[in-house]
């Protein structure tokens, strides 16, 4: 780097590392983590500056530091920090038991008195707004922000209210747990996930550069939501306890409720909380009137709040029926309560008290539950005991694909949409034979529904309740043949159960190859299996190795047989040109196309594929079923990014079928 360029160099970040003053290097043992921690809350561990950032002339450069630069960094002396002790949680916060135990000590020096400047400076930004706003003539009625005012005083509070939405989120910037990111050669933020945990090395933004993390930034977001936020209707946030509230009296109601366990909102809002409090303690008294977030009656399953995980769940059904039941109470009759949901149902601990067939009409409640329940399960049961029936569920895209958590997982790509209206006084009771009945004759058609709608098969299970709810909640009671109650966890596993039915009786619509490679891969996968079971299963099957071999889809030598996979299937490709088409062939070559080439590659493939395509999409529900519960994610991620991306597949292949039509079906296997 020539020393003009490093006399032009703006300092954008700045590169730490976490460490113990205590070095092993000669102990070939690892040091344990007991040890670390233990060395932490001794206030033993420390930050050694390892490189700065700098935007050259010619583009980022990254230095090595001197003792004068880490000098440098330590001489910032803030006059406050948050001392707020941060919530005992092992699951969300991760930094007590290093010795991090205020959120003051997740800041750097220079942090504190960068981000106390900012946040002080709000409360002079606003006497300044104000008396150039009595200058300006506004009428001033006297009244805050809080009361409804609308002259120079409340004009100023709100102007001071962005200006701290600003400072807040640069506080997610500006902390010493933030990561740098390699590709992108910027900051990252903390909440890349709904939690704070321990990073071994962090980067500081410099807040005044142009680069990402700094204060102009933050500000032009806040000014980018403002300008796109309506303005004409009025609207208020208020802060009410939901089981005793009446806001909600006679209203429209849209609420996204606590995930049961999944998040301690509460506890991580303590993060913002104490810089939000600082800057406008004065605009909102009664707001800010604690040192931290009110976590008491948060309607959360929290072990380490109620004493216990089974405390927990107690507490989150007893408060999450109150408040569904005030809400099923005060619903305007003339529109339904919509409740969103993203928590993904889980397996059940169950002791099961006989090994009956769960879905035989005439069996005892063979899943009874002892034990720790789901969120969903908890969560449904709370929605029913209100005297709320579900009339339905909308699938909605809300969560996005490249979040932290949904990275490389089987995480929820949809928010589920729970349409709720109050059950009716005289709904009748049920047995379980007329319940399984209803479940067996209704479910089919929903599901097929859901799959027109392209909903993603990673979220077809969760979407499959509603309608399957919707079923058990018609009726006051559903009774087995005891005349016991069939309870909320035993409904959803038999909608699960009649799901997996449903989606394999739609294997009747494909090929004899394409049933083989099913049972083949429910068994096998991709991998490698016996000549000769492959060869018994082909004659159960109405087909041959030899044909599957001609088909395209598997591989036979040397006593072994397996099925070829996506990127083994040739490029070239067509399904007008293929004789023997089979939708195992079609689907994996779809799979094939998209991730080598993308969305146009697909769309070609589809296009020529006809009335086959919709057997093809089935066929992607079942396998994806069959890797969930095989434990396969990296296949079931192809599968689900299929379905995701058919809407646009589709489009791109009916345009390219207006230019050129193509017969409505094409020859299969037979």
């Amino acid at each position: 780097m020539s020393s003009t360029a490093r006399q032009g160099a703006q300092i954008i970040s700045s590169a730490f590392i976490h460490h113990e003053i205590v070095s092993k290097k000669s102990c070939p043992t690892p040091i344990p983590g007991d040890y670390i921690k233990a060395e932490g809350r001794a206030g033993r561990m420390g930050a050694r500056l390892m490189a700065i950032v700098a935007e050259g002339e010619r583009g980022r450069v990254y230095l090595a530091p001197t003792p004068e630069h880490e000098e440098i960094a330590r001489q910032a002396k803030p006059e406050w920090r948050p001392e707020t002790p941060l919530a005992p949680d092992p699951r969300a916060l991760w930094t007590p038991p290093y010795g991090l135990k205020t959120w003051g000590d997740l800041f750097t020096p220079r942090q504190l008195v960068a981000l106390t400047t900012f946040a002080d400076l709000v409360g002079e930004a606003m006497a300044r707004v104000k008396r150039d706003a009595l200058a300006a003539g506004l009428p001033d009625d006297g009244q805050p922000l809080r009361d409804g005012g609308t002259g120079p005083t409340a004009y100023a509070q709100a102007v001071g209210v962005y200006l701290a939405f600003a400072v807040s989120k640069t506080t997610d910037y500006s902390c010493a747990l933030c990561d740098w990111h390699t590709s992108g050669e910027k900051i990252g933020h903390l909440f890349n996930r709904q939690a704070i945990p321990i990073k071994w090395d962090f980067c500081e933004t410099n807040i005044m550069s142009d680069s990402s993390g700094n204060i102009g930034g933050m500000l032009e977001w806040v000014s980018k939501a403002l300008e796109t936020a309506p303005a004409n209707p009025y609207g208020f946030a208020a802060q009410a306890d939901a089981q005793r509230q009446s806001t909600s009296s006679h209203k429209l109601v849209s609420t996204d409720p606590p995930y049961y366990d999944n998040i301690g909102y509460a506890d991580l809002s303590d993060f913002f909380y104490v810089w939000l409090r600082r800057s406008l303690r004065s605009v909102f008294p009664d707001l800010f009137a604690t040192l931290a977030v009110p976590k008491a009656e948060e309607l959360v399953a929290t072990p380490y709040r109620h004493g216990g995980k089974e405390k927990a769940e107690a507490f989150f059904l007893e408060g999450m029926t109150r408040a569904m039941h005030r809400l099923a109470e005060q619903a305007h009759p003339a529109f339904p309560v919509t409740i969103y949901y993203a928590f993904k149902q889980q397996e059940v601990k169950e002791d099961k008290r006989e090994e009956s067939n769960a879905l035989d009409p005439e069996s005892h409640s063979s899943l009874r539950s002892t034990h720790f329940s789901t969120g969903w399960e908890t969560f449904l049961d709370a929605v029913i005991r209100a005297g709320f029936a579900i009339t339905g569920t909308w699938p909605m895209r809300t969560e996005l694909g490249n979040r932290m958590i949904g990275l490389g997982a089987n995480a929820l790509a949809s928010s589920i949409v729970l349409v709720c209206r109050p059950r009716p006084a005289d709904a009748p009771v049920a047995t379980r034979r007329e319940f399984l009945s209803a479940l067996k004759a209704e479910l089919p058609k929903a599901i097929a529904e859901l799959q027109r709608s392209n909903i993603a098969p990673v979220d077809l299970a969760q979407a499959a309740i509603g309608p399957g709810m919707a079923i058990y909640t018609r009726y006051a009671k559903v009774l087995d043949a005891s005349g016991e109650p069939v309870g909320v966890g035993e409904a959803l596993a038999l909608i699960n159960q009649t799901l997996d039915e449903v989606l394999s009786e739609q294997e009747g619509d494909f090929d004899a190859e394409t049933r083989w490679a099913l049972t083949w891969f429910e068994q096998h996968g991709f991998a490698e299996g016996d000549f000769g079971d492959a060869e018994t299963l082909s004659k159960a099957k109405n087909t041959s190795l030899e044909g599957l071999s001609r088909a395209g889809i598997l591989e036979s030598k040397r006593g072994k047989v397996r099925l070829l996979r996506p990127d083994e299937l040739p490029e070239g490709w067509r399904p007008s040109a293929d004789r023997g088409l089979t939708i195992w062939e079609a689907l994996h070559h779809l799979v094939r196309a998209l991730s080598g080439g993308g969305e146009q590659a697909a769309a070609a493939l589809l296009a020529e594929l006809g009335g086959q395509a919709d057997a093809a999409r089935e066929l992607c529900y079942r396998l994806y079923t069959i890797c969930e519960r095989k434990g396969r994610a990296g296949e079931a991620l192809n599968y689900n990014a299929l379905v995701q991306s058919w809407p646009e597949i589709a489009r791109l292949a009916h345009e390219r079928t207006r230019r050129q039509p193509m017969p409505d079906t094409l020859p299969l296997n037979s």
